[in-house]
């Protein structure tokens, strides 16, 4: 069994004065890490400029934007992708399986 090569993506790389440092890096395949779209997802959540994002009508426009490549905010810290038909969000270690809780139904914890 071959394991798909993992590359650190460190916030300083995509920010010089980041206003949230923590996670300082990420785990991402090196696809993941070449990604424009990822980098300005995490760009606005390190930056905590979330100026050019808005809060979704629906779940459509969620999963619509996540189908397109576009990854979503999650209460302002957590960067979501849609990966084999699951919601995904980034950890320093990589993406982890997205817990459904209540507050996963309320469209004001989305940014997209």
């Amino acid at each position: 069994m071959q394991f798909k090569k993992k590359e650190r993506l460190y916030i300083a790389d995509l920010l010089t004065d980041p206003a949230i440092t923590y996670p300082a890096y990420y785990t991402l395949s090196t696809a993941l890490c070449k990604n424009e779209m990822l980098h300005e997802t995490l760009r606005a959540i390190h930056s905590c400029d979330f100026t050019n994002m808005i809060v979704p009508n629906s779940f459509e426009e969620i999963f619509a934007a996540l189908e397109q490549g576009i990854f979503a905010v999650y209460k302002e810290k957590y960067a979501v992708g849609y990966f084999g038909g699951k919601l995904m969000y980034l950890e320093t270690q990589g993406w982890k399986s997205f817990p459904v809780t209540r507050d996963v139904f309320t469209l004001d914890n989305w940014l997209i």
